[in-house]
């Protein structure tokens, strides 16, 4: 089986979207201030499988929005995508602390989770 690569296509209407390769069906978990996203859906297509997220509304508000996504069988980050409302930022320094943070939260909690399966 080969390792799922996630092609990000666009995002319109609320919708991001992109392109997964993968030689089997991928199983894919989107998170979201620490919380997995709904809605999401994966459909096969001729070129891979057709990811769409649905952006949730507390994402159209001041300040950066990360979302992770992940390969739920292997815990890999697949790829992730930001969005910045409000005042515009002078750079791109705050979406990547946003994300940083977002991915430690994850390393933590998998952390956490192997550490309690080992006593």
């Amino acid at each position: 089986m080969t390792h799922p690569i996630l092609t990000p296509l666009r995002l319109e209407n609320g919708i991001w979207q992109g392109l997964i390769t993968s030689s089997a069906e991928p199983h894919v978990s989107v998170h979201y201030r620490d919380e997995v996203l709904d809605g999401v859906t994966l459909t096969a297509s001729p070129d891979g499988w057709a990811l769409a997220i649905p952006v949730p509304n507390s994402a159209l508000s001041d300040g950066v929005h990360s979302f992770v996504i992940l390969d739920r069988d292997s815990s890999e980050k697949l790829g992730d995508f930001t969005i910045i409302a409000g005042v515009p930022a002078a750079d791109d320094l705050r979406a990547e602390i946003d994300l940083l943070r977002a991915e430690l939260d994850l390393l933590k909690r998998a952390f956490r989770r192997s550490q309690q399966s080992d006593t």
